[in-house]
């Protein structure tokens, strides 16, 4: 192969890997050190530039004779944990000699082309019982529960039509949180029992960016300004559009159907959290398409990090609280890094959706937007911000503490 194609064909690999890295939901400094990783080992000066909907490649051979510069606007990416780990192993292959680049390439597409893993029906079902779980983790009541995982199954129907309409795509998150908000309403007044705002928040919890809002954060931590600054932003309007739909649709009902007398239930007992827990890690991995042998990791990575929490709470607070429990699901992620030589991510994004606090962020919209307390938290604002700080510094201390070898 001549040097022209060998330039060639390497350009053309780190180019398709970064794509692929990006719409499988990378964080922008994470992906940078990857690319910047598997260029030096290609022999290619290269520099790159990542936000959330732009990738920018910079790349040149050794002695500057072939550069080459390659710009593309991108949509944010959605988390693919399977689809990440594959990638991972096909790179180590290449690194270790036992693919050359075209078979490498070909292989890309191939994991870009492979359907979900689970299927129509198991996320389905996982829409519904992760709102159900996030009820059930919020303390409420197994009315609230019941109904949570019902309108979840409804809301999953609109996701299937957003995957075909691009009209409904842009409609999806205010017109969901506005449906939710509807029969919330109308179940009230056959159910007085339900906590109107808790099940409309169960009901659109996996829109809720508090996964987004954290990762935007530790981006910023990482002097990646402009990738943190826009991927905060686009939370904060996700947050804004859902709870637009949300207060909308209460207003609707409340003309419709009425208001009816809210008659307080009796509230979950305290071991129904290890259940939610449970539950919640085990439908995050279907949603977040963790492969099948990696996802008892997954699981026992949300137990770390909830136990480590709720631990640490009864000394420190919950906020700081949630700084024990990041701290040790970075050490648990980053050993298992280790051990298992895939990334981090793969367990650590699970055990950290249990800890975000972005349903905090949306509690607290409520109460400043409608004088309205969801749940009775002293000190929502500050304590919400703290817990964000928390988790990113609860990450950042426990890879002080035993460095990744991955970047992913």
């Amino acid at each position: 192969m001549s040097q022209i194609d060998d330039f060639h064909q390497k350009r053309r690999f780190i180019i398709r890997l970064g794509k692929a890295l990006h719409k499988l939901g990378s964080t922008a400094y994470r992906l940078e050190d990857n690319l910047l990783s598997i260029a030096h080992f290609l022999d290619i000066r290269a520099s790159f530039i990542i936000t959330p909907t732009a990738l920018t490649f910079i790349l040149s051979d050794e002695e500057d004779v072939q550069q080459y510069n390659h710009l593309i606007r991108v949509k944010p990416g959605d988390v693919d944990l399977g689809s990440l780990a594959r990638i991972d192993e096909l790179v180590d292959e290449l690194v270790n000699g036992e693919r050359t680049l075209d078979e490498a390439i070909e292989r890309l597409d191939e994991i870009k082309d492979k359907p979900a893993p689970y299927g129509t029906l198991l996320t389905f079902v996982a829409f519904g019982a992760s709102s159900g779980a996030f009820a059930m983790l919020m303390h409420t009541s197994w009315h609230d529960v019941f109904w949570a995982t019902l309108l979840g199954w409804l809301i999953f129907g609109f996701v299937l039509w957003a995957e075909r309409s691009r009209r409904m795509t842009e409609l999806l998150e205010p017109l969901s949180a506005l449906v939710a908000a509807l029969l919330a309403s109308l179940i009230s007044i056959y159910d007085p029992t339900i906590n109107i705002p808790m099940v409309i928040l169960s009901t659109i919890i996996v829109f809720i960016p508090g996964l987004s809002l954290t990762v935007g954060l530790s981006e910023l931590a990482a002097r990646h300004l402009m990738s943190g600054t826009a991927r905060i932003m686009d939370g904060a309007m996700m947050l804004f559009k859902l709870y637009f739909g949300a207060v909308l649709g209460m207003a609707l009902g409340k003309v419709l159907w009425g208001e009816a007398v809210f008659v307080q239930p009796e509230t979950l007992p305290v071991w129904t959290s290890w259940l939610a827990v449970t539950t919640l890690c085990s439908c995050l991995v279907i949603l977040f398409r963790v492969r099948i042998k990696d996802a008892p990791w997954g699981i026992i990575s949300g137990y770390i990090a909830f136990g480590g929490s709720i631990w640490a709470s009864e000394y420190l607070g919950v906020a700081l609280g949630a700084f024990v429990g990041a701290f040790a699901l970075g050490l648990y992620s980053n050993l298992f890094s280790r051990i298992m030589n895939l990334p981090s991510s793969i367990v650590r994004l699970l055990g950290l959706v249990v800890l975000v606090p972005g349903s905090k962020v949306y509690i607290g919209l409520n109460s400043a937007v409608s004088g309205q307390h969801m749940l009775n938290v002293p000190d929502l604002g500050s304590q919400t911000f703290l817990i964000f700080m928390s988790l990113v510094a609860g990450i950042i201390f426990s890879n002080a503490v035993i460095p990744h070898r991955k970047t992913l």
